[in-house]
């Protein structure tokens, strides 16, 4: 294969939010062309979203099984290659599999999918497919959160003992969803968003930079969730305490409510010789604590000298890296990776380094407890994956 990988896109209207910035993300390193689409529920706005883009009107779809008919019956040398859904939460794993079945590749947005028994269904279908699919968990794709993975992995900071982590937002913190605000509206309604609000929209970000950057996993969480705002559906504010495999334990927060705030992800790992702290808002900035002795400060471009570091990174230093940059690197990895499958080659480990589907059965499975244990005042433990 020598050319550009053909996408097709599910969702990512012109009046949706986050279709533009997968679409930013996925041209970014000129490996991807978008070719067709069903942009939106409503034909009209689909219609007229795929002419702002540039698409022939007969790659224009009203639906999403129009789309994967017609796509799979073109010839190879022009139908699409793989599609990007980013559609709200109920709307994953229909498409998702049809497209599987269809023999199209998938991008999706997190959660994974709507319930935790769809999440296994669909690695079931990608077992049968041997397709590739990866989840857009951003925060997994800046440059200093993948060094700080690596040194980790080398046992740079001794035995892991204690991580912190939080996604503090404010946008919630009125009942916007009664004012017409989209996306307010579906990711507090139970029907469309799930079992959970506040902790499946972000919570499940956290939950995942927290096991991708130690490389850990949890086993039980003890948790306590939040509805503040009155008569909203779903908790818009959340907090857990986390038991890891090795023995670690965490602290995981995640809130809409905290009026004021942006996107202020931060984690910080500490082991037995050392700590790491990270912030979403300053991405470009790692800080190495050492038992003893000064504080590193590292930074993207210039002081990150891990090949893993190096092969997301873009730019010289002082040039800020930030979200875009971050989802382009899923991009990019998961089209080198269909690219070498397509030419008989074997993907390297850098190529592979995007979320799939083991870690979209995690968020499901952190769902699940988190909703479990959170709303139970009786229970304090709950096992990973177990309800009560």
């Amino acid at each position: 294969m020598n050319r550009k990988l053909r996408m097709g896109m599910v969702g990512g209207g012109t009046d949706a939010f986050i279709g533009a910035v997968h679409r930013l993300a996925a041209f970014m390193d000129n490996q991807i062309e978008l070719v067709c689409g069903c942009f939106s529920i409503n034909p009209e706005v689909s219609k007229s979203s795929g002419k702002l883009y540039f698409l022939p009107e007969e790659r224009i779809y009203t639906t999403y099984q129009e789309m994967f008919e017609k796509e799979s019956k073109l010839p190879e040398g022009e139908r699409m290659d793989f599609v990007t859904i980013v559609t709200p939460n109920f709307v994953h794993f229909d498409p998702a599999v049809m497209a599987l079945d269809h023999g199209f590749h998938v991008v999706l947005d997190k959660p994974m999918t709507f319930t935790l028994e769809e999440a296994y269904k669909l690695k079931e279908k990608l077992d049968e497919t041997g397709l590739t699919f990866a989840l857009t968990h951003t925060y997994s794709g800046y440059p200093a959160v993948k060094h700080a993975r690596k040194m980790i992995a080398d046992g740079q900071l001794g035995k892991i003992r204690k991580i912190f982590v939080e996604y503090p937002q404010g946008w919630l913190s009125s009942k916007l969803e009664d004012t017409g605000n989209a996306q307010a509206s579906w990711r507090t309604d139970p029907k469309r968003s799930g079992k959970a609000g506040c902790m499946g929209d972000i919570g499940t970000h956290v939950h995942h930079l927290a096991e991708y950057m130690t490389g850990l996993k949890v086993t039980e969480l003890c948790a306590e969730l939040n509805v503040f705002v009155p008569n909203r559906l779903l908790d818009d504010d959340g907090a857990a305490f986390l038991r890891f495999d090795n023995g670690a334990k965490g602290v995981l927060m995640a809130t809409q409510i905290a009026a004021g705030e942006e996107n202020a992800i931060r984690i910080r790992v500490y082991g037995d010789k050392g700590g790491i702290d990270w912030e979403q808002m300053e991405p470009n900035t790692l800080r190495v604590k050492w038992l003893g002795q000064p504080m590193q400060v590292l930074r993207v471009g210039t002081s990150l000298d891990s090949a893993v570091a190096a092969h997301n990174t873009r730019v010289p230093g002082g040039h800020p890296e930030g979200y875009l940059e971050a989802f382009a690197n899923i991009y990019r990895n998961f089209a080198l990776t269909v690219r070498a499958k397509a030419n008989g080659e074997e993907p390297t480990p850098e190529m592979l380094d995007f979320p799939g589907v083991d870690d979209g059965i995690r968020g499901m499975q952190f769902i699940e407890t988190v909703v479990s244990a959170g709303y139970n005042d009786e229970v304090k433990w709950v096992k990973f994956g177990e309800t009560i």
